[in-house]
């Protein structure tokens, strides 16, 4: 080890990125001490495993599935393989009572809207080829000119409004150009028939891993094997004031505890990261334009027998309910739920502070079982009544000025703090699965321990496709500014 290696670690957060930070450290063949901060009771951060009176809730739902085998390597060694179940993938689209193929299947979605229905639908098709919108930069223009106004409509306009909370007006094309890609009506029709010249997407997985436990078993058995490496963890523990001192750190946290590092991961908001480091006021300011869109889980128990879908999850293209996805634990693993029974996960997108996220338990479990009611999915319900999980800052908002703020602060943190390591989802504010998560860490301590920079650990892309269709990037919507 040269004399400059930094021995001395501390990482922020042990979510997956974090955890995998450790992992990998310990991995290296050098000796660090690494110390982990936490806020939270728990490991595992939004790929966490939320245990109440026998059922087990994963937020947001994240199967094990990557293209990257240093991911898949990882999660053998961090859980022993056998412990992995091998799940059936199935959700889809629930739209007036019917169930639709997600992504879209021209045949299944023009035969379940019936002859009427579709009739309107190519007339749309037809009309919007005839006198297409006149501004297709943005979201409801550039899905419309590809599906007509009404397909539109009834599978793009609600989901989405609910998941980012703003119309579609205000969202950017470039989410559905990366989400949609090439994709229309008429390919999708040629597709169904075989007789389009293009490409096929590449086919949805069939099946992934998922611990049987749920998620947050994976990280859970991390932690232990950290633990018995010598890893420190404070847990429920935030840092509060980071100051550096020539090239080391000096981390306080809330509750007084002082730790000296050579050299930080951090997967805290990167919006958070100014602040704590005391940053000038331009790039707190940068920091402060940073969003975030949050959600919430009401869990609700119900008999096995009266789940109408046996999908891993259902999006809800309804506009008369708020609920925007629909959880079905016991499709995850049967070992998340009591005998007898499944639970079903109620999403909610929210904002913080606004009327659902400030809410009472108690009101958010009556309105999830009167949505489930009024969308027909379950009609008897467990005897325990149900629980509220809240997600905050869950997923990063990529409005047109965010690249620049990001950038802003990535150049500034390269510039002054060369052994701080921004990774993961929060950390580098992009909206990344937890195997991309991973990667960045997995890359920030190959830079570390290598002393090398010859791989951008901020640019992890797995590559050009989705983990389950052809797409582009793992990209969040792009919203332009209001204000």
């Amino acid at each position: 080890m040269e004399p400059n290696r930094p021995r001395k670690v501390a990482i922020l957060g042990a979510g997956p990125a974090g955890l995998t930070a450790g992992w990998e450290l310990n991995k290296s063949g050098e000796e660090f001490k690494v110390t982990f901060f936490e806020g939270d009771s728990q490991v595992g951060g939004i790929s966490k495993t939320v245990q109440w009176k026998g059922w087990r809730f994963d937020l947001g739902g994240h199967r094990f599935f990557s293209k990257s085998s240093r991911v898949n390597e990882l999660w053998d060694e961090m859980l022993y393989p056998e412990v992995m179940l091998l799940r059936p993938r199935k959700s889809r689209i629930y739209y007036r009572g019917k169930f639709f193929d997600y992504p879209l299947k021209a045949l299944n979605a023009l035969r379940n809207l019936g002859l009427y229905e579709t009739t309107r639908c190519i007339s749309s098709y037809i009309l919007v080829r005839i006198n297409p919108p006149k501004d297709q930069t943005t979201f409801e223009g550039w899905v419309a000119a590809r599906f007509g106004w009404r397909l539109y409509r009834i599978f793009f306009k609600t989901y989405t409004e609910k998941v980012w909370g703003i119309p579609t007006t205000q969202l950017q094309a470039t989410w559905a150009a990366q989400r949609i890609k090439s994709l229309s009506l008429k390919t999708a029709i040629l597709d169904a028939f075989g007789l389009s010249r293009k490409q096929k997407l590449t086919s949805l997985i069939d099946e992934f891993k998922y611990p049987s436990l749920g998620p947050g078993e994976l990280w859970e058995s991390t932690q232990k094997k950290l633990v018995d490496c010598g890893f420190l963890f404070h847990m429920s523990d935030l840092v509060s004031e980071v100051n550096k001192i020539s090239d080391s750190y000096t981390i306080k946290s809330v509750s007084g505890r002082t730790v000296e590092a050579d050299a930080v991961f951090s997967s805290i908001p990167l919006s958070e990261i100014p602040r704590i480091l005391r940053a000038p006021i331009n790039v707190r300011e940068a920091a402060a334009n940073l969003r975030f869109r949050d959600f919430l889980v009401v869990c609700i128990p119900v008999i096995l027998d009266e789940v109408l879908f046996d999908d891993n999850w259902i999006y809800i293209h309804d506009s008369g309910v708020k609920v925007g996805r629909i959880q079905n634990y016991a499709s995850w693993s049967p070992k998340m739920v009591v005998p007898g029974t499944s639970c079903l996960g109620m999403e909610y997108f929210v904002s913080k502070g606004d009327e659902l996220w400030t809410s009472r338990d108690s009101d958010l479990i009556i309105l999830a079982k009167q949505e489930l009611q009024k969308l027909g999915l379950n009609t008897k319900f467990h005897e325990e009544g149900g629980y509220v999980v809240r997600v905050p800052n869950a997923y990063p908002v990529y409005d047109s000025n965010y690249q620049d703020n990001v950038m802003l602060i990535r150049n500034w943190l390269s510039a002054n703090h060369p052994n701080w390591f921004q990774i993961g989802r929060n950390g580098q504010h992009r909206y990344n699965n937890q195997d991309h998560s991973m990667l960045t860490a997995s890359l920030a301590v190959e830079s570390l321990v290598n002393n090398s920079r010859l791989v951008d650990y901020w640019d992890v892309n797995l590559d050009d496709e989705y983990h389950e269709e052809a797409s582009q990037t793992r990209d969040a919507p792009v919203f332009p500014r209001t204000s």
